[in-house]
């Protein structure tokens, strides 16, 4: 039996530790442990952490969030490579959110409705009845316990990861940016959500472009284009669609953007 997502405010609260997480990927030796790993990111200080206590933080986060021999070993042979940071951080947004349920719930089910919308302004307290409902919502684990300030703070770094990755803009009131998904950070999704899917149809169709504020269409118009300049191949006739791709895998893909 799956279990109950649990609703954790400390990884919302830490942010997307974007810079982070690329310095410690960058430095990753295959020849050791996950543990011996951040255990030397730690001793060593190679991320340029200002205090022991956030190199601790740092780690913490790294080792709940990823499994970089496994699964997210993408992310790791792309840092090590010295990919592009704007091209690397929305791949970073997908492998965070598979796991992580309150900044993907949060992405998927709260911010992309209000831009769908045409939401002007947001703030942190336009958040507050999302989160006192999520330990309501069926099939959630009720560790949604949280004080007034523990709230106030999820709701504030949530806009702030946001704002990390590009899909907001602005300090207090924030508002969505002009976000365009980097092509090679489109073509890696394709490939990745393709090992998981499968299928034509339903990758289109996934939630998971509402991480970079997309939709169906959008999904579609991007194939089309990428078809154009034969990049990929896309067919699509009436609700059937057919899609080919550069490379047999997100593992495969990543060696090409080396």
């Amino acid at each position: 039996m799956e279990a109950c997502p649990k609703v954790a405010s400390c990884l919302a609260i830490k942010g997307s530790l974007i810079e982070e997480t690329y310095a410690v990927f960058r430095g990753w030796d295959y020849e050791l442990s996950k543990t011996g790993n951040l255990k030397r990111v730690r001793q060593e200080n190679t991320i340029g952490a200002k205090s022991a206590n956030w190199a601790l933080n740092v780690t913490w986060a790294v080792s709940r969030r990823f499994d970089p021999s496994g699964r997210d070993r993408p992310l790791v042979e792309l840092a090590k490579a010295g990919c592009d940071r704007e091209v690397w951080k929305p791949l970073l947004l997908y492998h965070l959110t598979r796991d992580e349920f309150l900044v993907r719930d949060f992405l998927v089910n709260w911010l992309y409705p209000r831009f769908a919308a045409g939401a002007y302004r947001l703030r942190a307290e336009d958040l507050l009845p999302y989160l006192h409902s999520l330990g309501k919502q069926p099939g959630i684990e009720e560790t949604v316990n949280w004080s007034e300030a523990t709230t106030n703070r999820v709701a504030s770094g949530l806009l702030r990861l946001a704002v990390d990755f590009g899909l907001l803009r602005g300090a207090q009131s924030r508002e969505f940016a002009s976000y365009h998904l980097p092509e090679p950070s489109f073509l890696y999704l394709l490939h990745a959500m393709m090992d998981r899917a499968a299928n034509a149809r339903r990758l289109i169709d996934a939630e998971d472009w509402r991480l970079y504020l997309m939709d169906a269409a959008d999904v579609e118009r991007e194939l089309l284009r990428l078809h154009q300049y034969r990049k990929l191949h896309y067919a699509v006739a009436g609700s059937l669609a057919q899609i080919k791709l550069p490379a047999a895998s997100a593992a495969d893909f990543v060696k090409e953007l080396h």
